[in-house]
């Protein structure tokens, strides 16, 4: 279990209102230029920093005051900028750290270090990094100098590409499809600004311990996105009850087990396509799906969350074969037909493919636990909570993605990568604003 204590670094956001200037934002990647390179100088001097504070962990145990208070300006300065750069917030961040920027991070003071970890620390961030990379580490983990500005032509015409790809993972495709919404509704959505920040939490607690700011290893658990992120009602629902255990095993075989279910989800498909389409037609005609269709489709939804859980490791127990309700430890709930407007569901696919997109980023990072979490399981018989957690909303999405785009529901998927609405915290424990924000997609 993850420990209830706060984070040593932890992400604090103040952006209230999700408002952005169309203006800025359009010309967003051309206005941060001189922030990428002002941000990749200053990483090349905590990377310098860095290999000192490695030398005084081992001699001493511990980083001096202003060592670690220079790399911690330079993570949260590289945090806001990435915040920028992935429109997560919309304030300019000039070229010093900006103490009320709407995207911030607390980072504790120095604390002693075992030696032992310090000398192996590039090797025990690996994983981390991993992690950090799926979901888009920005420039909190020194992905920055991987960032490169290309020219192309043909036929005539002249285009120039920022390659997003090397820095960016679920926070640039975040990013990408705000930049649609943004310039139409003067507005980011909600659940792509809470993923986006949570990918750059993450980043930070990796590069804070790459940097060896704090000795505390990185929790990728959604449970750090409670603060600032709302999980709104939705009628397909994630419910977690599995447990931690994994049978060493069934996880050494754990592909060659999946074979038959594989190839059952397959064949199952093939029918989903044809009922599929006959629901289509009947939600055009009637405004709603037939509860009968409506019941096939909510169980393949529910069958492939389940064969997604038992392949990424996220769910312990061999699936069954139908989909059932509650015969899984990782499993959904799937709120019965309802009405349906017309003119959603005749432009259905198309509404579907940005959902699409962020639930591919996304089954990337749920690949990048399946890989971790295997090696993990083999060594110990069990997978971290937050390992677990993480891949359990990124299967939560995928479910909402397919629900959505089969007729299941009109819901859109919710992109905030939380398992649960966040708990009231006692008034004398809030030590930053927490604000109301609105609906998003």
């Amino acid at each position: 279990m993850e420990s209830a204590e706060p984070r040593p670094i932890r992400l604090i956001v103040r952006d209230g209102d999700l408002a952005r200037s169309r203006l800025t934002v359009f010309f967003r990647l051309f206005l941060a230029i001189p922030l990428v390179v002002w941000v990749t100088l200053r990483g090349i001097a905590a990377f310098v920093v860095a290999v000192v504070n490695w030398l005084a962990v081992l001699l001493q145990g511990e980083v001096p005051d202003s060592l670690h208070g220079f790399v911690a300006s330079y993570l949260r300065y590289a945090t806001q900028v990435s915040a920028y750069v992935f429109l997560a917030a919309n304030p300019y961040p000039w070229f010093r750290c900006q103490p009320d920027y709407p995207i911030d991070l607390e980072i504790d003071a120095p604390a002693h270090q075992g030696r032992w970890g310090g000398f192996f620390r590039l090797v025990l961030a690996l994983p981390a990094l991993l992690i950090a990379a799926t979901l888009g580490g920005g420039f909190a983990t020194g992905s920055s100098s991987q960032g490169s500005w290309t020219a192309s032509s043909g036929g005539g015409e002249e285009a120039l590409w920022w390659n997003v790809s090397s820095i960016g993972g679920v926070a640039a495709v975040a990013a990408l499809l705000a930049w649609f919404a943004i310039l139409a509704v003067g507005r980011a959505p909600r659940g792509l600004r809470d993923v986006t920040a949570f990918a750059l939490g993450y980043a930070a607690q990796a590069g804070g311990y790459l940097f060896l700011l704090t000795p505390r290893y990185p929790t990728s658990d959604p449970a750090t996105a409670e603060p600032y992120a709302e999980l709104p009602e939705h009628p397909v629902r994630m419910v977690v009850t599995d447990d931690l255990e994994r049978p060493r095993l069934t996880v050494l075989f754990r592909l060659f087990l999946a074979i038959p279910h594989i190839i059952w989800f397959m064949l199952w498909s093939i029918a989903v396509f044809f009922v599929a389409f006959v629901a289509w037609i009947a939600a055009l005609i009637r405004g709603r799906v037939p509860e009968a269709l409506h019941r096939f489709l909510a169980a393949y939804v529910r069958y492939g969350t389940h064969l997604g859980a038992f392949i990424y490791l996220i769910g312990r127990r061999f699936p069954g074969f139908t989909g059932r309700a509650g015969s899984y430890g990782i499993d959904l709930e799937i709120d019965p037909a309802t009405k349906q407007s017309r003119w959603k569901t005749l432009f259905r696919f198309f509404l579907a493919i940005p959902a699409f997109v962020l639930a591919s980023a996304l089954g990337g990072v749920a690949l990048a636990i399946a890989f971790l979490a295997w090696w993990y399981a083999l060594a110990t018989a069990r997978i971290p909570e937050g390992m677990r957690n993480l891949g359990a909303s990124c299967l939560r999405y995928s479910a909402q993605t397919y629900a959505y785009s089969l007729l299941v529901t009109s819901r859109y998927p919710y992109g905030a990568p939380i398992l649960r609405e966040a708990q009231p915290v006692p008034e004398e424990l809030v030590d930053f604003p927490t604000p109301a924000f609105g609906d998003a997609f």
